[in-house]
């Protein structure tokens, strides 16, 4: 199953959302349905400015990419762009939104609406493995740098485990082409377009717009623009045996 995440998805699906006293922008970049099994989305959240959103959970495996404003999860600062994972069950927070706010991607490989307020419902937090991980700060290319590149510049920015779990942040220089597969044991893939734009099979995926593929399905040929291409992968592992 390939899903794909669009700038049109977002424009007809952007709303403001009032919680917790203060109100929130959401825009659904990515939808497909609410099986419980497969239903990956792609949500980016803003926050606004100074505020504090409580310790939660979900009960699903999400990544964020922090694409705007500034912030912290806890103790760590965020500032465009960073890569969070956080797992199922798996607390974190406070997530603070500083001075002119924070925006976010959130992606799931599973549908899942709302959060789990930690101290309001601790006793939900099934036992079982905890897992989340913080990339360092990912400095996007300038246009001129992209163009200088002379080969596919490939790094993990989170490492990948043995569960599959990682983020891979490539830069593509223009007109290159790779075949990307699955890392062993992940349940699929995010494929996030930071900056620049690459086609896949006659299909054109721009600036903050993302493919999700299952394991068993092959990701097209990416093929980088006349500008070039900087891609995160983002590969989400199974969900622990607990909280099937």
């Amino acid at each position: 199953m390939i899903t794909f995440g669009t700038q049109a998805q977002a424009a007809a699906k952007r709303r403001a959302i009032p919680a917790m006293g203060v109100t929130f922008h959401k825009a659904e970049w990515m939808e497909s349905g609410q099986d419980p099994v497969l239903s990956p989305t792609v949500s980016l959240l803003e926050q606004p400015a100074g505020f504090e959103f409580m310790p939660h959970f979900h009960q699903q495996n999400q990544f964020q990419v922090f694409v705007g404003g500034s912030g912290a999860i806890g103790a760590h600062a965020l500032a465009p762009v960073v890569v969070h994972y956080a797992g199922a069950y798996t607390a974190y927070g406070p997530l603070v939104a500083g001075p002119l706010g924070i925006q976010y991607f959130t992606m799931r490989p599973v549908a899942e609406s709302g959060f789990i307020p930690v101290a309001e419902h601790r006793e939900r937090m099934i036992r079982g493995p905890k897992r989340h991980a913080q990339s360092r700060q990912i400095a996007i290319s300038t246009p001129e740098a992209m163009r200088r590149l002379d080969e596919i510049d490939d790094s993990f920015v989170i490492p990948l485990g043995d569960d599959g779990m990682g983020a891979r942040l490539l830069r593509m220089p223009p007109g290159h082409s790779l075949e990307l597969e699955h890392p062993p044991g992940c349940q699929g893939q995010f494929i996030f377009v930071l900056e620049g734009a690459v086609d896949l099979a006659g299909r054109e995926l721009a600036r903050w717009e993302q493919l999700h593929a299952t394991r068993d399905e092959p990701i097209p040929r990416l093929t980088a623009s006349a500008a070039g291409a900087e891609l995160l992968c983002l590969s989400v592992p199974h969900q622990a045996d607990p909280y099937r």
